[in-house]
């Protein structure tokens, strides 16, 4: 690996793993950059279950531990997808020390003056469940407290331009998710940002034109009403980017790290 080369941290969406990055891992690999994908809890191979997690925080728990053991001269660019773009706003909030850039690709993006409770609100305006199943442990009429991808829904809004093998490959790996929605202040509370922390980092946002789950649309009022330093497009890709269009997110990412 080229010493000079980057540290690269790929946080994945809801329901997905480590697992799901490796197209892009191995092409940063291959330009002389440092990689690491992580479970968050319960995916990928990650030991807990579901119904374990009972807030956010036990959620991204993994991702803190990281960033938490990370030498204090290791500057990290942080990418998350997804779902995932909340988990690393936490980690920008938490650890601002440690990371040079966070990338945000088709992802939610909350911020000091945006909570994710107004985020989730807008964007269950958009969503589709179609196939999805959905566990109501505290009864029927209150909010699910968790899904998992159905099978038609990954089809059509997921991987609807991805290689059918990685669909066949997700079918067999994705997880229930644990939806938090139920208990908005513990939300908002475990997912707090600030100017002084998570402000103080470089961002860039990676809309995906093209995806039929997180719509551009969407992308497009998370960054008006969260601005960030640098706005990237990836066109003729779905919502799992790092499946349909490996090639563009990789380079996307290395122009952000010569930066």
């Amino acid at each position: 690996m080229d010493p000079s080369g980057r540290h690269f941290v790929l946080v994945h969406g809801a329901g997905h793993g480590a697992w799901c990055w490796y197209k892009l891992a191995t092409l940063l690999k291959l330009a002389g950059h440092r990689v690491t994908a992580l479970d968050m809890a319960a995916s990928g191979v990650h030991p807990k279950q579901v119904d374990e997690l009972h807030s956010m925080s036990d959620y991204y728990q993994p991702l803190m531990e990281f960033m938490k053991s990370l030498p204090a001269d290791d500057q990290v660019v942080l990418v998350g997808h997804s779902a995932g773009g909340i988990s690393i706003s936490v980690a920008m909030e938490r650890f601002p020390e440690k990371v040079s850039v966070g990338a945000f690709v088709a992802s939610f993006m909350h911020g000091p003056d945006l909570n994710l409770a107004t985020v989730y609100r807008k964007f269950s305006g958009v969503e589709s469940s179609m196939d999805a199943r959905h566990r109501y442990e505290e009864g029927q009429g209150k909010p699910p407290t968790s899904f998992h991808w159905g099978p038609k829904q990954m089809q059509s809004k997921l991987y609807n331009l991805s290689p059918p093998e990685d669909l066949t490959l997700a079918t067999m790996l994705v997880r229930p998710h644990s939806s938090y929605y139920h208990d908005e202040a513990g939300l908002v509370n475990d997912t707090a940002l600030t100017k002084e922390n998570y402000g103080s980092v470089r961002r860039v946002y990676v809309v995906v034109e093209d995806d039929c789950m997180v719509k551009e649309e969407f992308q497009r009022w998370l960054i008006e009403n969260n601005p960030v330093d640098e706005v990237k497009v990836i066109s003729g890709a779905d919502h799992m980017v790092m499946f349909s269009k490996p090639q563009e997110l990789s380079s996307c990412l290395l122009g952000l790290a010569e930066k």
